[in-house]
C-alpha cells in the first residue's frame, strides 16, 4: 500500500499550491519559524474556499514548550470549536505537564471537544520522559495519528526509535514520520519503517514584491527571518515526491 504524503504548510496561498501538486492532505499552520503555530480563522476560511484539500490545522497557541496555561488552554478549546464550525479534517496538538507526561486530562478534553475531527498529536511526542508510556497513554486518549521525528531531531535520525514505536503501536493508531524528510532521503527511511504516512514541507523561498528595503528596521528579535522572502509550497516538488512514493 503506497503511503500517505501529509505535506506541512504555512498559508493559505500554499494550499492551493499544494492542491495543484496533487497532494491529498495538508497540514495547515502559521509561522513554521516556530514550529507552526495556530493559523488565523480567515486563513482556514480561505484555504477551505480556495481549495479542496483535506486540511489538518494546528492548535498551538505559542511557540516554545507544550505545557501551557489556564488561558492559553481556553485559547485552544475555543480554536477548535472554531475550527470544527468550519468542517476542517482535522485538528494537530498536544499538550504535555510539567514532568513530561501527556496532560491527560486536558487532551481528553480537547480530543472529545474535537469529534467527529481527526486528531494528531503533533510532535510534542518528542519532547516526551517515556515515549513508550506516552504512546500508550496517547492511544487511549484515541487519538487517530502521531506525528514523531522519534525524539530525534530527524526522522532519519530517529528511525530506530521510530522502529520500535510502530512496532508497539501496531495497528492501534497511526505513527507519522516526520521532521527532515525530502526527496534524498524518503526511499532510504520508507525501506526502515514502511510508514501508511509521511509528514514533510516542500516549499520555496519567494523574494517579497517589495522594491525598497530599509536597513534598520526589523520586525522580530535578534533571531530573525527576512521581512523580504516568504516561503511558499512548491507544487513541482510535492508532484515530485508524489511521483517518488508511487514507487514505493
Amino acid at each position: 500500500m503506497k503511503p500517505l504524503i501529509e505535506i506541512c504548510i504555512e498559508g493559505a496561498e500554499s494550499a492551493v499550491l499544494a492542491e495543484k501538486g496533487g497532494a491529498k492532505r495538508v497540514e495547515l499552520c502559521s509561522d513554521l519559524f516556530e514550529g507552526g503555530i495556530t493559523p488565523s480563522i480567515g486563513t482556514v476560511r480561505a484555504a477551505k474556499k480556495l481549495s479542496s484539500i483535506a486540511l489538518n490545522v494546528m492548535v498551538r497557541p505559542r511557540g516554545g514548550d507544550f505545557c501551557y496555561s489556564d488561558i492559553e488552554f481556553e485559547a485552544m478549546k475555543e480554536d477548535i470549536k472554531a475550527l470544527k464550525d468550519e468542517g476542517v479534517y482535522g485538528v494537530v496538538f498536544g499538550i504535555l505537564t510539567p514532568d513530561g507526561s501527556v496532560d491527560k486530562e486536558r487532551c481528553a478534553e480537547l480530543v472529545e471537544l474535537a469529534r467527529p475531527l481527526a486528531c494528531t498529536f503533533h510532535r510534542a511526542f518528542d519532547m516526551v520522559k517515556d515515549q513508550a508510556k506516552a504512546l500508550e497513554d496517547i492511544i487511549s486518549l484515541g487519538f487517530d495519528r502521531i506525528l514523531t521525528s522519534g525524539g530525534e531531531p530527524s526522522a532519519l535520525e530517529g528511525a530506530e526509535n521510530l522502529q520500535k514505536i510502530m512496532e508497539q503501536a501496531g495497528d492501534r493508531i497511526i505513527i507519522m514520520p516526520g521532521a527532515g524528510i525530502k526527496d534524498t532521503n524518503i526511499e532510504r527511511i520508507n525501506r526502515l519503517l514502511h510508514a501508511k504516512e509521511y509528514h514533510m514541507s516542500r516549499s520555496t523561498e519567494v523574494r517579497t514584491k517589495m522594491e525598497y528595503h530599509p536597513g534598520n528596521i526589523f520586525m522580530g528579535g535578534t533571531l530573525r527571518q527576512s521581512e523580504f522572502a516568504l516561503k511558499y509550497t512548491d507544487s513541482d516538488k510535492v508532484k515530485a515526491i508524489l511521483e517518488l512514493s508511487e514507487k514505493f
